[in-house]
């Protein structure tokens, strides 16, 4: 089968998972970040904190950790990732410009050598705000377990510009366009990727476009749905 979709806790599930039989960590998980106030920061809603109009996506928890105990369970969940690759494998972990700082930590915390960041422009469409700077990029983090897994292979953009709803409508709140995970799995070498936070099952599409096998997690039962149905389909 080329891919498999497990519905489960990441943390629980990584942890069950046996050493050096993975070749890539591609994931995007909850940033606990955003919000306009105290209480919509710390409130366990993705929806009420990045959307005007709640209830247009499934929710998904695990977004009310304040920057210390965010950094502790991304140290942990990175951990057991680290443990269930190959080594060589390369990582790409999305982050805002919030938990920046705090995941650069985390990926090396938890032993991989960190090798730089690539933003992604959401282009100019992206939350205009008169009299600042438009936030609008996000940004991938990406490094490896040990040395490098490719010498020879082409260089790829350390700026990807893609706009959100590129390559067809969002079907999670924070979901990724199918273009910009295109191009990331590219770095990835023939073999399987992992992606502990599937979510709809964007990494898991675009691994399976590059002719990848996947292996994903995904907590929600609404998101754990939507993510097998395109999986089959892009299979």
């Amino acid at each position: 089968m080329s891919w498999q979709l497990f519905q489960q806790d990441a943390l629980t599930w990584l942890a069950n998972q046996s050493a050096d039989q993975y070749d890539a960590l591609v994931t995007d998980p909850p940033y606990s970040s955003g919000g306009l106030h105290a209480g919509t920061r710390t409130a366990d809603s993705a929806n009420s904190k990045y959307l005007n109009n709640p209830g247009k996506y499934p929710e998904f928890s695990g977004e009310n950790r304040d920057q210390h105990s965010y950094m502790l369970w991304s140290a942990l969940w990175l951990t057991e990732a680290y443990r269930a690759l190959k080594p060589g494998s390369p990582f790409l972990v999305f982050t805002d410009w919030r938990q920046l700082a705090v995941m650069i930590d985390a990926v090396q915390a938890a032993g991989f050598t960190y090798r730089g960041c690539v933003p992604w422009d959401k282009t100019e469409a992206c939350r205009p705000a008169k009299g600042r700077f438009r936030q609008q990029a996000e940004f991938i983090l990406w490094g490896s377990k040990g040395a490098w897994h490719d010498k020879d292979g082409p260089t790829y953009p350390g700026i990807i510009r893609c706009g959100v709803m590129a390559g067809g409508p969002k079907l999670h709140t924070t979901g990724k366009p199918v273009p910009l995970m295109d191009a990331l799995v590219q770095v990835c070498p023939a073999g399987t990727v992992l992606d502990p936070f599937t979510g709809s099952g964007t990494t898991g599409v675009a691994a399976l476009r590059a002719g990848r096998r996947f292996v994903g997690c995904e907590r929600e039962e609404a998101y754990y749905e939507i993510a097998s149905e395109r999986l089959s389909k892009a299979a």
